[in-house]
């Protein structure tokens, strides 16, 4: 398939690295390192890291933020520690992802039905600080109103709070990736 000039945003990569997370994107020299250690990419071939930065850098804003792409890096950070130029690329994806909602490209809801962020049942939640105390990430926060929330910008969908929260007021789906690698036999 080919791209018309249409589709390429010039300043797509400028925009990207003015995001926090995305200020190394330019010290990325395609070497691949991050695809041979991806554990999302082993799983899913469609995911490769190294594409990905060379889609931002064709300037293929509306094709690399309306894919479902975007939502398979589970944010593992493998990818840093073999990266030679510290180009952090979770940290990229993660700014893609900010630039997405800010974009209207994806909404919280979108989120929820991927399977992408959990979210509290509030009728539910009786503020007991389980979800608080077991998230490695500190996303579940009690707020002004005494209830749990979790920020979908921020959630990985780990399931943790999910599985501990004792009121089950906490509701993950289930993810495409999880739904993708069950297909695949894996």
């Amino acid at each position: 398939m080919a791209i018309t000039s249409k589709e390429i945003n010039a300043a797509f990569g400028a925009e990207v690295a003015a995001v926090p997370g995305g200020e190394h994107l330019s010290r990325c020299f395609s070497c691949g390192a991050c695809s041979g250690i991806c554990p999302v990419s082993q799983a899913i071939p469609q995911f490769d890291p190294r594409k990905l930065i060379h889609m931002i850098r064709m300037g293929l804003k509306e094709k690399l933020l309306s894919s479902e792409l975007l939502w398979f890096c589970s944010r593992c950070e493998s990818c840093i520690f073999v990266c030679p130029q510290d180009v952090r690329f979770a940290d990229i994806m993660v700014a893609l992802r900010q630039i997405a909602f800010r974009d209207g490209f994806i909404t919280e809801q979108d989120l929820r039905d991927k399977g992408k962020t959990a979210w509290v049942e509030r009728d539910r939640c009786v503020a007991c600080l389980t979800c608080v105390r077991v998230c490695p990430w500190r996303i579940p926060k009690i707020d002004e109103e005494g209830v749990a929330a979790i920020d979908p910008r921020q959630c990985r969908a780990c399931g943790i709070c999910t599985a501990e929260c004792p009121a089950k007021a906490i509701r993950l789906n289930q993810s495409e990736d999880e739904r993708l690698i069950a297909a695949s036999g894996r």
